[in-house]
């Protein structure tokens, strides 16, 4: 009896122990199951955070290459991949990335500039840096960034403070002049004369800076202003503009060809601004007792507005410059005429605020035809 109680009782103490020990073993289970979890989450934490890196960098438009303290490549954003194993000027640019990381492995930062020829012509910048942490390297990062539109934004400007002080200069020479003349002359007459003069350079100057505040105006403006309005209301405002100046050379404008029931959704002050200039132009440009044509047409989902005139034309070379900021086909008759040279570049301006085209067809001494290619408006005059 007291063997089988000693029996019962080592019986019971094993089955506890071993209850105890599965119970801790389930519970261990549970734990490495719990931390397998944890570590799932967190590999797929940083999968995500890689995936979002990763498609941040192959956003940014300049080209990121990171390398290790070796010089060979961590990571390439999508930028900066189209230059491995190129060819032609991006074989260059590649050659220019090898350069800059050598000498960012040593401690020195690194920068060189590319004239790429093209087509098209590009100015390609291309930096490197080293990556530092307590004085220890191990690593350099390079940039390589396409500056080409910078590049030629910062020469427009530059030409253009160039242009417009020279500009200005010669008016207000003149002015300075004509004052100082006229404060020693007692010849009546004389004085009239020169006064006369004054008054055409200081009206020629506050032209010209009219003209400016208009281009800066529009070159701010990205067309979103538009409404509906008249094509025939527009032209009849332009030519009002130009009444005086028509009327002093004898030129007559014909609208017979313009269209009376035609819409587009423009800016109808930039529009008339456009138009403006061209009809301008022509009056100035064509010899007296001549006649300017405005014609209108629609091709397609487009409508078109002519100034044709018949005066000196524009020689072939000049062609393409004629919407250059102050550029000049005929000086000598600008001045006389008192042109600031920036009425075609409003003109090419208005066009590209509103997804349009402007041409032109010239024949050196018979004449030239300025072409504005718009949208065309849906619907008629009177749904407006």
């Amino acid at each position: 009896m007291t063997t089988l109680l000693v029996v019962v009782v080592i019986s019971t103490a094993f089955g506890s122990m071993a209850f105890a020990w599965i119970r801790a073993k389930r519970m261990r289970c549970s734990e490495v199951e719990e931390n397998l979890k944890i570590v799932n989450e967190r590999v797929e934490q940083l999968e995500l955070m890689n995936r979002l890196l990763e498609a941040s960098l192959n956003a940014v438009p300049q080209g990121l290459v990171v390398c290790d303290d070796e010089g060979s490549d961590i990571l390439r954003n999508a930028a900066a991949q189209v230059f491995v194993e190129a060819r032609h000027g991006d074989a260059l640019v590649e050659q220019a990335i090898h350069e800059v990381i050598n000498s960012a492995l040593i401690g020195e930062p690194a920068h060189r500039d590319l004239d790429l020829i093209g087509p098209p012509q590009r100015m390609i910048s291309v930096s490197a840096l080293p990556l530092s942490e307590r004085n220890h390297r191990f690593g350099s990062v390079v940039i390589v960034d396409d500056v080409s539109e910078r590049r030629r934004i910062d020469d427009v400007r530059r030409d253009f403070v160039a242009n417009i002080s020279h500009e200005l200069k010669t008016p207000v020479g003149a002015l300075g002049l004509l004052a100082e003349t006229i404060s020693t002359e007692d010849d009546l007459e004389v004085v009239q004369r020169l006064s006369r003069r004054m008054t055409n350079e200081a009206f020629r100057v506050a032209r010209m800076i009219d003209d400016l505040l208009d281009l800066s105006r529009i070159e701010a403006d990205d067309g979103d202003k538009t409404e509906a309005v008249s094509l025939y209301q527009v032209i009849t405002a332009a030519t009002e503009r130009v009444k005086s100046i028509a009327r002093d050379r004898s030129i007559a404008i014909d609208l017979h060809g313009v269209g009376q029931d035609l819409v587009v959704f423009v800016d109808e002050r930039q529009l008339i601004s456009a138009v403006g200039n061209l009809l301008e132009n022509a009056c100035k440009y064509s010899d007296e007792n001549s006649t300017v044509k405005v014609e209108t047409s629609c091709a397609g989902s487009w409508i078109e507005i002519a100034v044709i005139d018949s005066g000196i034309g524009i020689p072939t070379r000049d062609i393409e410059r004629v919407f250059e900021r102050f550029y000049r086909v005929d000086r000598a008759r600008s001045r006389e005429t008192g042109g600031t040279g920036l009425g075609l570049s409003i003109v090419r301006h208005v066009l590209s605020n509103h997804g349009g085209e402007v041409h032109v067809q010239s024949i050196e001494g018979e004449g030239s035809a300025f072409t504005l290619r718009l949208p065309l408006g849906l619907g008629k005059v009177d749904e407006i």
